[in-house]
């Protein structure tokens, strides 16, 4: 349970892109569906629009568990090794040169300094929680 947690999310977002925009025959404009808005406009969802809708979802799954404990620290680590491998892969790789891996990028970045501060956050209020119940 404790790898379960110390896992962190976005990197399936990252693996994903790779394999299917990087490796795969998938561009970010490659659409992969369409809906007709209320005002009549038909829009056409991307590869790169879902991918950033599945890394917000997942940045929100991450901010909801985020605690000061072992295995967050783990986590941290390997948010950061995210973000890290994302940004080189943003300035490096062509196909990952797009808006919407920026955007996923951004989203790694963010995971990273909110957990850190969720974390320092919940450790500082934790003794007087204790305190309280002695």
């Amino acid at each position: 349970m404790f790898v379960l947690r110390a896992f962190p999310l976005l990197a399936l977002v990252v693996a994903a892109w790779n394999s299917l925009v990087v490796f795969g025959s998938a561009t970010a404009t490659t659409v992969v569906g369409q809906t007709t808005l209320p005002s009549g406009q038909l829009w056409p969802i991307t590869t790169g629009d879902a991918f950033v809708v599945a890394a917000f979802a997942l940045l929100f799954v991450e901010i909801v568990s985020a605690r000061a404990r072992t295995s967050s620290l783990v986590n941290h680590a390997l948010s950061l090794m995210v973000f890290l491998v994302c940004a080189v892969e943003f300035l490096f790789v062509p196909k990952c040169g797009e808006a919407a891996f920026l955007i996923i990028t951004l989203i790694a970045a963010i995971d990273v300094l909110a957990g850190y501060c969720i974390s320092i956050r919940a450790a500082r209020f934790r003794p007087l929680a204790d305190e309280a119940t002695e």
